[in-house]
């Protein structure tokens, strides 16, 4: 399941209903007590049943029930409900009209202490009497209601809940389905929430401004943030073994309790045989020693942030995690305490996390640097100016330049230039060739060097979105630099000609690639020997990442042949293809091989003139 949404109703400064939407990797931005850490904690709430008191509740309003609902999209095709037989959550009615599930949990706080008083599918679902409360009721009594309805069973397995549901409502001629709140607290209802929680995201929050303590948070937060992420992997495979040992456990209790009958009738009366379990997660622990045994809690504070923010980076690296279970990490504020360079290698692990399909990234932020790096539909400005947090989104223009003014657009005046791209990947690939010419042509800037040094700022144009960059940077007195692929074959203009035309109109200096994008500037023999099947010939316009991942699809003898399989799979497919050739393909690259496969000199072109600006 994939988070989608979530809604807060008289959760702190969010006094009515108040709705955010996530996409794989989202920012938060807005000023202080703006309201970006009430969404990360009433998600920890939701997910964790982390505490909720008396104080959460909005000062505006004299109500002390607090609503937290959750909205997923990426539904299992089917889940076992009850009686251990599938089913699908549609065939049961607990889905939206959208075909969401939306998951709302209400909390009385009337006391000190809150606690949780309802869980609720909010659901197009039947409404009429003796229809709308099958969920709740037992199996005996699902088959009295279907003798109470004339409702024949034959063909129906009448041991299985779920069947026997779909039987009454299947014979009856008008179930009037409306959206409603079914409760999932209460009675035989209360299994299909435990069945729907395994399928949950294992969410995990990183907070700025945890206290030092022996075990220090920032080290100790991730890695058990691992262990649950481990642990519901296998959780049909722990919970089995958990199950015998409970009946083997309970066969040897209700033996002893017999024997002690013989011997003692009155004693045996009072006994109950009972087996207490405990979560896997608490079997578990992992710790990080520093040099002659010194508590990380005990090191500088960029220290013990540099273990969250390598966490990350071991993540977004393991290769095997992209195909765990579904996890969201909530990092507030991960610039905390870390050099820029850091902030950035950081956020290219969060853009890793978030593209292995697993995985969603939550952050919070008050500075440029990471906010001019993300794609603008990613950003979410939290506004408190009015006293009453709104929710604005980055594809909004207003809402782009209130972010510009809220954070600022730069850190510093100390950058000579701009360069544009469409994305990261651009990024990586001219960071890799420009460090690789720049040894032994000296005209050429390592932009690598630049970045860190602040005289150089990349801005990840984000494709479709490049309209957004238009006028951002106007006013800033630097030069701008704009690289565009070309992705349609001339006399075509190219795909971005418009935007192309206004920066140019601006003074800005513009570039396109001569050839479909920058990865058919990758020399393709090269290719095949890193990817033996590669059929890419070095084409200008062949679609070289789509090839790419072709190529290790087949290698690795999948059972389903590339063209049959799911659009969106093959797209994630090329979408890792595409991360490989501009990382590990590109530092294969050579001077003589960038000089075969770019004989016009556009890429050392454009370099050059990025280099004579960064030394004037």
């Amino acid at each position: 399941m994939r988070l989608s949404q979530v809604k807060l109703t008289n959760f702190r400064g969010y006094a009515t209903e108040t709705s955010i939407s996530f996409d794989s990797l989202t920012l938060l931005v807005g000023r202080n007590d703006a309201g970006k850490s009430t969404i990360l904690d009433a998600l920890d709430i939701f997910f964790n049943d982390s505490a909720i008191e008396k104080d959460d509740c909005n000062v505006h309003t004299s109500s002390t029930v607090i609503a937290i609902s959750c909205v997923f999209e990426e539904l299992p095709s089917e889940v076992v409900l009850d009686d251990q037989f599938p089913t699908a959550l549609a065939d049961e009615f607990l889905l939206r009209t959208d075909g969401r599930l939306e998951i709302k949990k209400t909390y009385s706080c009337a006391a000190a202490k809150g606690k949780c008083t309802s869980i609720a599918a909010i659901a197009m679902h039947p409404s009429v009497d003796g229809l709308n409360d099958l969920l709740s009721l037992k199996i005996n009594e699902l088959k009295q209601r279907a003798r109470q309805l004339s409702v024949s069973l034959d063909g129906a397995n009448q041991t299985i809940k779920s069947h026997v549901r779909r039987a009454i409502w299947a014979q009856s001629s008008d179930l009037n389905l409306c959206e409603q709140e079914i409760n999932l607290s209460k009675d035989s209802a209360r299994e299909i929430w435990d069945q729907l929680q395994r399928h949950l995201p294992v969410y995990a929050v990183f907070k700025s401004d945890r206290a030092s303590t022996d075990q220090d948070a920032e080290a100790q937060d991730p890695l058990k943030a691992a262990i649950k992420e481990a642990i519901k992997r296998r959780e049909a495979e722990l919970d089995s073994v958990l199950v015998d040992i409970q009946r083997e456990l309970e066969t040897v209790a209700r033996r002893t309790v017999e024997k002690i009958r013989e011997m003692n009738e009155d004693l045996a009366r009072e006994l109950t045989p009972t087996v207490k379990t405990k979560n896997w997660d608490s079997l578990f622990g992992v710790s990080l020693t520093g040099d002659d045994a010194i508590p990380i809690n005990k090191r500088g504070s960029g220290t013990r942030r540099l273990v969250l923010l390598n966490f990350f980076r071991a993540k977004a690296e393991d290769a095997s995690s992209a195909k765990g279970s579904n996890i969201i990490y909530a990092i507030e504020e991960p610039e905390t305490s870390q050099h820029p360079n850091h902030q950035l290698i950081l956020l290219e692990a969060f853009e890793e996390l978030a593209e292995q399909g697993h995985c969603q990234v939550i952050l919070t932020t008050h500075t440029p640097t990471l906010a001019r790096r993300i794609n603008r539909d990613a950003l979410r400005l939290i506004d408190n100016s009015g006293g009453v947090p709104t929710v604005e989104y980055g594809n909004s223009d207003a809402t782009l330049q209130k972010i510009k003014t809220t954070l600022g657009v730069l850190p510093d005046h100390d950058v000579k230039a701009f360069l544009g791209v469409e994305g990261k990947h651009d990024i990586h690939f001219l960071r890799c060739l420009s460090a690789m010419l720049s040894r032994t042509e000296g005209d050429i800037p390592d932009l690598v060097v630049e970045e860190k040094a602040g005289r150089m700022v990349f801005l990840s144009l984000g494709g479709s979105n490049m309209d957004s960059w238009i006028n951002t940077m106007a006013g800033f007195g630097r030069p701008e630099f704009y690289l565009t692929d070309r992705d349609i074959p001339p006399p075509a203009d190219p795909q971005y000609q418009n935007w192309l035309v206004q920066w140019a109109a601006r003074g800005c200096t513009t570039w396109v690639t001569g050839k479909r994008e920058l990865e058919n500037y990758l020399c393709p023999i090269m290719l095949a020997s890193l990817q033996p099947g590669y059929a890419g010939t070095g084409a200008d316009f062949e679609d070289v990442p789509a090839l790419f991942a072709e190529a290790i699809h087949n290698a690795a003898a999948a059972a389903v042949p590339w063209l049959s399989l799911d659009p969106d799979k093959r797209k994630m497919k090329e979408s890792r293809a595409k991360r490989t050739l501009n990382t590990i393909a590109v530092s294969n690259m050579t001077p003589a091989l960038l000089s075969s496969t770019d004989p016009n000199g556009e890429i050392r072109g454009w370099l050059r003139a990025l280099g004579r600006t960064l030394n004037s």
